[in-house]
């Protein structure tokens, strides 16, 4: 009955947390709309370091690709300008078109490569000096609020190490199985037993099953939902 003791308290706790989670995640209008605007920085960020990496990656191919191209292109330059003869020179002369235009081929898709690679890398900073002026405003007043809420911030460091405790009681696999029933249960693990039914899933308990939980003296999971049952 220890345990179940045990898991009833870790439940309350993080009901309570979920509370002042709640409450203290219910910014003013004016903090909600900087939380807003910073998350959406933070995602064109990330598009934006992507795409740019993405376009030094393509630019340090294609760079390579031009180096190799301008060499065969001199070589077939300097071909033209030591040959004497008029069909070797016509061939050599032919020969040279050809390199120029892969070359060609090339440094076009590169050079608009830079362009973008540039721009990106211009938004990125504009992105990253709003960013900075954003979240100095949105921590100095999200300070304020903060303050103006002392008694649930306390309340919940309270809470976070009543939690460590009670998970300190437990064995890690344990302490792990609740937490990922809780994400799949919305925060619900351990529930009463209401007029004969799991009171998280509304499933009506067997007799014989009923009666385990009755007479168990250890925790007991519901057949349907498999939250942690309690007699009121």
């Amino acid at each position: 009955m220890e345990h179940l003791a045990t898991l009833r308290d870790l439940q309350s706790t993080l009901d309570y947390l979920r509370t002042i989670d709640r409450d203290l995640s219910a910014l003013p209008p004016d903090l909600a709309a900087l939380e807003s605007r910073i998350k959406v920085i933070e995602k064109q960020r990330a598009e934006k370091t992507k795409s740019l990496d993405s376009a030094r990656t393509q630019i340090q191919a294609r760079s390579k690709e031009l180096t190799q191209a301008q060499k065969d292109e001199d070589r077939a330059r300097a071909a033209v300008k030591t040959t004497s003869q008029k069909v070797q020179y016509a061939a050599a002369i032919r020969e040279l078109d050809e390199k120029e235009r892969l070359r060609a081929q090339i440094a076009r898709p590169l050079k608009a490569l830079e362009i973008e690679a540039l721009a990106l890398d211009q938004a990125l900073a504009a992105l990253a000096a709003e960013y900075v002026t954003l979240k100095t405003q949105f921590d100095e007043l999200h300070g304020i609020f903060l303050d103006e809420h002392a008694n649930q911030v306390e309340g919940r460091k309270l809470l976070k190490t009543k939690q460590a405790e009670l998970e300190a009681k437990m064995p890690v696999p344990e302490v792990v199985r609740f937490h990922r029933l809780a994400a799949a249960r919305q925060g619900r693990v351990v529930v009463a037993v209401e007029n004969g039914a799991c009171s998280g899933c509304h499933v009506k308990l067997r007799g014989p099953f009923l009666f385990q939980v009755k007479e168990a003296k250890g925790a007991v999971a519901c057949e349907s939902c498999l939250r942690i049952l309690y007699l009121p």
